[in-house]
Parts: structure tokens; sequence; C-alpha cells
């Protein structure tokens, strides 16, 4: 295979992200076997598609400059192609020329000769500076200061406003700059064995912090996966946490009963799986959607303990089982702005108008999960966001409900006794005992974790 074939796989993938709302981290892979590439091209295509969707405010900016025109006058086709020649002129050590023609002929074959034209009188013209000059140039286009560090950066505005306000509630706003770096870099693999079931295969490094979590190294990690029958599986280290947190906040009593109430894709009630049949409870898991929920179905196809996964809305199937369970786990929907790493076209996806509804749903799923539980159990409440709308706002406005029949247990002192290693997780400001990952910080997803106790 060519270098060629992986940039129209790129090109195939990104135009299916814009036209058809297509989900990178999913199409991808699916591409790239259909395509049979090779381990070097398929690592080709996978930067020049991460990189062009996780940067493309900035080459939209850059394109419009070169093209001295908005880039809503190009053709979406010819504008996805002109973006990831922009990404391999300014963020790859790919050849100019080799980016200029492959480019071209990319444009030729899909929207004709005067498209090829325009597109190489445009890329031409942005080889010929370096991307310091080109980030220097858009910049000056930026009418505040959180505009310039947009564009600077790839990340839309309300989303910088609202890491920076995250990151001071804990004191340290400073952090801003290596948070939106962490933001646009490619992450680690991370992989874990299931506990009780399967041991980090010899010869892999482990994760700093959960005890049964290891890097993947190079390559595919499908392979161990499917060798593994799913007891080694590919999951970010804070997922692990997450569920760990929940499973470790007390011991745990033999018989206990379980419930991940929004469990797709399932990663996360894999390892509770495995933690249940450890300690001799019993899981159950729940999931809106149903192809989600057989992807959560697939995930437990590994683990010899039977989970029964129903499909409902999660506030429903709480209040259906009042006072009936000593775990639980709501994993709830959010803006997703703890994985930009992971899926780069998340970030242009979202605006502040989704958080309203969003947390409207947190709370709900918190105060409907928070009747499940039994007299003394444990919710743990967890997004993949550190938007304080969406952690800290939605646990003042579910606690206001349920009030004096709750406690927030300690969730830092909880990870402290499960890591490996010790963990940076400054206190809030609020005094709590709440944590807030970091890719930055600890080169995990943004993940927010709470654990409430019904008294």
């Amino acid at each position: 295979m060519t270098g060629g074939s992986a940039r129209a796989v790129a090109y195939q993938t990104v135009r299916a992200v814009h036209a058809d709302q297509a989900y990178a981290n999913l199409l991808l892979p699916r591409l790239i076997a259909r395509a049979r590439l090779s381990t070097a091209d398929a690592g080709l295509a996978t930067e020049l598609a991460y990189g062009t969707l996780r940067r493309q405010g900035t080459y939209d900016a850059i394109l419009a400059l070169a093209a001295d025109r908005s880039v809503d006058q190009i053709e979406p086709m010819v504008l996805d192609a002109l973006r990831i020649g922009v990404h391999q002129l300014l963020a790859t050590r790919i050849a100019s020329h080799a980016a200029v023609n492959e480019t071209v002929e990319l444009v030729h074959r899909e929207a004709g000769k005067s498209a090829a034209g325009f597109a190489n009188a445009v890329l031409r013209r942005i080889s010929r500076d370096t991307p310091g000059q080109w980030l220097a140039r858009v910049a000056q286009t930026a009418r505040s200061d959180d505009e310039a560090l947009s564009l600077r950066t790839a990340h839309p505005v309300w989303i910088i406003r609202a890491l920076r306000r995250a990151l001071a509630a804990e004191g340290r706003p400073g952090e801003l700059d290596d948070l939106l770096q962490a933001d646009n870099a490619p992450p680690h693999v991370t992989m874990a064995a299931l506990p009780g079931l399967a041991d980090v295969p010899a010869g892999h490094a482990r994760t700093p912090y959960s005890p049964f979590g290891f890097r993947a190294g190079g390559g595919d990690p499908e392979p161990l996966v499917r060798e593994s029958g799913g007891l080694l599986r590919v999951q970010d280290e804070g997922s692990q946490l997450a569920a760990l947190a929940l499973t470790r906040a007390t011991p745990v009593a033999a018989g206990e009963r379980w419930l991940d109430l929004c469990a797709g894709p399932g990663g996360k009630t894999a390892l509770l799986a495995a933690e249940a049949l450890a300690h001799g409870a019993t899981l159950e898991a729940n999931e809106l959607i149903p192809a989600r929920a057989g992807l959560v179905r697939q995930a437990l196809a590994g683990v010899p303990l039977p989970v029964p996964v129903s499909v409902a809305d999660g506030r429903a199937r709480a209040a259906a089982s009042p006072g009936a369970y000593d775990r639980i786990l709501v994993d709830a929907p959010c803006t997703g702005l703890g994985a930009l790493r992971r899926r780069p076209e998340a970030r242009w996806r979202k605006s502040p108008a989704d958080v309203p509804e969003l947390t409207t749903l947190q709370v709900e799923l918190v105060t409907a999960a928070f009747g499940a539980l039994a007299p003394g159990g444990i919710l743990a409440y967890v997004t993949c966001s550190p938007h304080l709308a969406e952690t800290a706002g939605v646990l003042a406005q579910a606690r206001r409900t349920i009030g004096e029949r709750s406690e927030e247990l300690d969730a830092r002192a909880v990870l402290a006794r499960v890591a490996a290693h010790p963990m940076d997780l400054p206190a809030p400001a609020d005094g709590s005992g709440r944590v807030q990952l970091w890719p930055h910080r600890h080169g995990t997803d943004a993940m927010f974790i709470s654990l409430i106790r019904r008294r």
C-alpha cells in the first residue's frame, strides 16, 4: 500500500465526519481494515484524519487567509481535502511537494480540474511560510485574547473558558496552556487486565495509578484483546479509576447488588463485573440506546458472571427499583470535554447551548439513582467532562433534592488507597473530596468522580 492509500482513508474519514456526522474513532479503524493498510500507512491515516479534525478551527482560519475567502464559500469536499493538505504542510514531516501534489490529485479526482487548480494555488501559498508565521498571522485576526488562544490551540473559545474555570476551582489556572497542549496530543493506548480474570502481559509497562492498567506499546492492540477473549481490553486509565472508586470505596459485603445505570458502551461495566465476581456481588446494567446495549453485552462476553442488560431510560429504570442497590454507577451522558484527545471532532460539534439540557438530564439521573440506593448504599457520579456545570453544579442541584439523606465520601482518599503511586489531586475550592483527573497532569481523560452515600 502507498501513502496515497493512507491519504484516501483519511479523506474518507474526514468527509464522513462532516457530511454524515460519523465518529472518527469508530469509522477510521473500519476503513483502515477495509483498505488493508500496512502498519505504517495505518499510522499515517490516523495522524492525518485525527490531526486534521483536531485542529480544524486553526486550519480553517489559515485557509480563509490563504484563499482570500470564507471557508463557507469553499465546496465542502474540496475544503476537507484542503484541511488534510494544510495539516501535512504545517504539522507533519511530509515533504511540501508531496503534500501539495497528493492533495491536488485528490481534489482533481473528487471535484475536477478547476477545483484542483484552486487547491494548488492555495496550498502553494501556504507552503511558502512556516507554521509559526501562519499562526501569528491568524492570531492578528482575533478580537480578544481568548479568541487568539482559540486560533492558536484549536479549541473553541467557550471550551477554553470552561476549562480555565475548572482549573481555577482547584487553584491551578496557570495549567491551562499545558491542558490545551495535552488535548492536542495523540493519547497513549491504555489497556486494562480485568481483575481476577487476567494478568498484565509480560513486557508491558504498567500505568502509574490503576493497579490493572498497562500500556499497549506500539502496534494494533486488537490481537491482545482477541487472544484474551476480552479479558484484556482497551480502556483509559481514568475510566478504570472511576469504576474502582465505586467498588473500593468501602469493603464489599457478599451478596451486594450493583447497578451500572448508563452502561454503554460497556468498558466500565466489564470492570465492575470482574470486581463483583471477585467479591461475591451481583451486577445489573442498563442502557437507553439498543445498539449501545449490544456493545455492553459484547463487553461482558468474557466475564463469567451473568449480568442482565436492560434497555430503558435510566431515570425510569432507577425509579422502578427503590432502595434495591448497594452500589450504583451513574456515568452520565455529557459534553465529553474530557476526552477531546480521543474524539477529535467533538470540540467542534458541541456548543454552550448543549450544556443546560445535559445538566438537567444529569441531575435527574443522579436523583433517580439515589432513590434506588439501599440505606448505606453508595452512588458514584462520573462524567467525562470537567465543565463545572456538569460536575459541581450538577451535584449542588441534586443534593438540594436528596438533602440530608446523603453524605459525600472522600473520593480523593479512595483513589489514594487504590492508586499504585501518589496522585496529584488538589482539594476543590468547595472543600469536598471530589476528584478531577486531567490529561496534562495524570495522562488520563478529564474524568470527574464523586461518591455519595445514602445515610
